[in-house]
């Protein structure tokens, strides 16, 4: 099994300190439901409210984009968009406090930096910004087509495969891989290495990407 925390290196962490200093000039767009705009939904993030379907209406257009361009009889499988920042910062939490446990000589900075592959510190988390959204491929009926990992896997338990560049995924999951990025980034979408999963339009993370000076997004409320 590949070294998780080795596969990162050359990775722009979320922690990095260049996303941070991406100032946000917040343009104020509304969260809309991608329920409403016929998206195939998973129920595995559903909450009570449906906040977890909610995105700003520029990701949500180029989310539009992206389905529209996928090959014939597939579609993109939303899974979550908007997280609330109370929502964030326990799943960073519970993360951090997991590792600092597995690994009990790491101090404070490199427990923060291991945590950002998997969970975005709350001050700096696309989807708090409802920037960001976690989706898959399945075909038209809804069956989920094979990415290599499961939505959400952590770097321990995919042993990296997570990655999306990641060198040991099967060549079928590599190929789904290929045909959810390029229609995603043709859609102006950046994508989060550590995750394959994980896209992002407006927030910091994606400005530090693409090189625009400001983001577009901070955090919804």
């Amino acid at each position: 099994m590949s070294d998780p925390n080795a596969l990162v290196q050359g990775v722009v962490l979320m922690s990095d300190p260049r996303v941070a200093a991406v100032p946000v000039r917040e343009n104020r767009q509304e969260l809309l439901d991608v329920r409403e705009r016929g998206f195939l939904v998973s129920s595995y993030r559903a909450d009570a409210v449906g906040a977890f379907a909610k995105v700003r209406v520029g990701v949500l257009k180029r989310l539009e984009l992206a389905e529209r361009s996928l090959p014939s009889g597939l579609r993109l499988l939303f899974i979550e968009g908007y997280r609330p920042l109370a929502l964030q910062q326990r799943y960073f939490g519970e993360y951090l406090e997991s590792l600092r446990a597995a690994n009990p000589g790491w101090n404070d900075e490199r427990l923060r930096a291991a945590a950002s592959r998997y969970v975005s510190p709350p001050a700096l988390a696309p989807h708090s910004a409802g920037a960001a959204v976690d989706v898959t491929l399945c075909t038209a009926d809804g069956r989920e087509l094979d990415l290599g990992t499961r939505v959400n896997a952590s770097p321990e338990e995919s042993g990296g495969k997570c990655y999306t560049d990641h060198p040991d995924v099967e060549a079928a999951a590599a190929a789904n891989r290929a045909v959810l990025g390029g229609a995603l980034r043709a859609a102006g979408f950046v994508n989060y290495p550590t995750e394959w999963w994980h896209w992002s339009y407006g927030d910091r993370y994606w400005a530090m990407a693409t090189g625009v000076p400001e983001a577009l997004y901070g955090p919804a409320v």
